[in-house]
């Protein structure tokens, strides 16, 4: 762990083999992974994380997720990755992070939408009277670009029925965040991911989803570079998403 300042926070890893995907890289499960990982070690590093908010039965949740990637990091390679805060209101904190290889160069940036919910009413906090994150606030600005905005897919080119289980949910008791992603790179075969990278992923939490649940999970790929998905029931979507890939 390095730590150069309360407005940033830097946490080193080294990528197993155990840890990687088909093509020897880390996979975008992890990257979301370390994601929630680096933003909860950042709060802790506050006094603010998941211990101090449940005094009020209340915690983080991811809202939105945008990754770039030049490249992934492959086995036994060392990488970083970087947070801070950009802005933040009354409903949500941005957070922003950049990975870099053990050289110090940046191989991925990452934009965050978090906010607070009240466990026992499952609605949002008002946050922007929280003075930790208001006296932390970073001039770092993120190169990745906003996230647009994203939509149910109406005309898919694959429909999948999925009813989450226990193991995909998490410590708020609704569908952990790595197991929708899990659930959407699964629309994909494994030669795609062979002969093509992820390069850019967006993806926006829209409603909770339950164990039990059951949802069809609608992909467009009319456009193998650009493909849209979202995990639907009826008319409501819980999570949507957008691939953007290119050639290795």
């Amino acid at each position: 762990m390095e730590t150069n300042n309360s407005k940033e926070f830097t946490q080193k890893y080294l990528l197993t083999a155990a840890e990687c995907n088909p093509e020897r890289e880390m996979p975008l499960t992890l990257v979301m992974s370390r994601i929630i990982e680096v933003a909860t070690l950042h709060a802790n590093a506050w006094g603010v994380g998941y211990s101090k908010l449940i005094e009020a039965n209340q915690g983080w949740v991811l809202s939105r997720v945008t990754v770039e990637m030049t490249r992934y990091p492959r086995v036994n390679e060392q990488y970083s990755f970087t947070t801070w805060i950009e802005n933040y209101n009354r409903h949500f904190s941005q957070r922003n992070m950049e990975i870099c290889d053990k050289d110090g160069v940046v191989i991925g940036g990452v934009r965050t939408i978090w906010m607070v919910i009240n466990y026992a009413t499952r609605e949002g906090v008002d946050i922007s009277k929280l003075s930790y994150i208001s006296n932390n606030i970073s001039d770092r600005k993120s190169s990745v670009a906003p996230q647009g905005r994203l939509h149910m897919v109406t005309e898919a080119t694959k429909s999948t029925s999925y009813t989450f289980k226990y193991t995909d949910c998490d410590i708020n008791r609704h569908v952990n965040t790595v197991k929708y992603l899990e659930l959407l790179m699964n629309q994909f075969p494994l030669e795609k991911y062979d002969k093509q990278l992820v390069r850019r992923l967006e993806i926006a939490f829209m409603h909770e989803t339950r164990c039990g649940d059951t949802v069809e999970v609608n992909l467009n790929d009319n456009d193998g570079l650009d493909c849209k998905l979202s995990v639907d029931s009826g008319r409501l979507s819980h999570c949507r998403a957008r691939f953007c890939f290119s050639p290795r």
